[in-house]
């Protein structure tokens, strides 16, 4: 995506912000189905929207690929190829990994949170332990440890429909995805360059908002497949504060960052010795 391109949408977004802003104490008029904004530290839920009906989240997915993959203590250094087993079908499983490219663990991991790499999330779910069926066994194992109730992974990419949760499952685990650096640093990267061959490529975040400097966000993961619509979690910093939102089944290119810019104008519309709202 053209610079011109990204500036042009932080302009729009601002000044739509700014058209559209609602009245103090009012809730945000976001447009995702399904969602969450919860202050870690109180535990208090902002705004509420079916957060407890499991739907498929996509790659949203990829969060708990990034967890196993760290439990499990493998050397990110390590070499994985891509082979034809990592070839993924149906729509949404473009890739720019060739197969029979060889890429370290760590690589494959930045590319899979940064860029939804499909083949790369694949590639990290077939080389552990016992294989692809004892990963989406750990991912299941993992989400239960979570407290993640509604939850059920089939496969650690998020292309199949079968991967669903509900935005407060997906609020606890991207609480303990924060808890990991790599995963901090990896999901919020704006870019990130292997070497495919004899080339170099250059890899973008999926999520506009990292290049934004008006956020301050600490973990991210975009995700989209036709059942899922466009999904967007985070932890944020607002005010000072750690807030985590889940925006799931945003229809249209834009519409879940025009909902986080609301929640974000809405938190800060306050006046500054407000508590934010239901804050004790």
């Amino acid at each position: 995506m053209s610079k011109f391109l990204v500036l042009a949408l932080m302009f729009y977004s601002a000044t739509s912000e700014a058209r559209h802003a609602p009245a103090k104490g009012a809730d945000p008029q976001i447009r995702s189905s399904a969602a969450l904004v919860l202050d870690e530290a109180s535990s208090t839920v902002l705004l509420s929207r079916q957060a407890d009906v499991a739907t498929p989240i996509a790659s949203i997915t990829k969060l708990m690929t990034a967890l196993v993959v760290l439990d499990a203590k493998q050397p990110l250094d390590e070499m994985l190829r891509i082979t034809d087993e990592d070839r993924e079908h149906g729509r949404g499983a473009y890739s720019r990994i060739a197969i029979g490219t060889t890429l370290s663990r760590g690589d494959l991991l930045h590319l899979a949170l940064m860029s939804s790499e499909n083949r790369a999330a694949h590639a990290l779910g077939r080389n552990y332990p016992g294989g692809l069926p004892a990963f989406v066994a750990a991912m299941n194992a993992k989400a239960r440890v979570l407290g993640m109730r509604n939850a059920r992974f089939v496969d650690p990419t998020g292309l199949s429909s079968g991967n669903v949760a509900s935005p407060a499952d997906l609020s606890k685990l991207v609480i303990a995805a924060s808890h990991e650096p790599t995963i901090q640093q990896y999901s919020t990267d704006e870019l990130h360059a292997v070497r495919v061959g004899r080339k170099m490529l250059e890899f973008r975040n999926t999520d506009l908002l990292v290049r934004n400097p008006a956020w301050n966000i600490i973990v991210q993961k975009t995700g989209y497949i036709t059942e899922a619509g466009k999904c967007l979690v985070m932890k944020t910093l607002i005010r000072g504060r750690a807030i985590i939102i889940v925006l799931l089944d945003s229809f249209g290119k834009y519409t879940r960052v025009a909902d986080a810019q609301r929640i974000r104008r809405w938190l800060e519309a306050r006046p500054a010795d407000a508590a934010l709202p239901g804050a004790a």
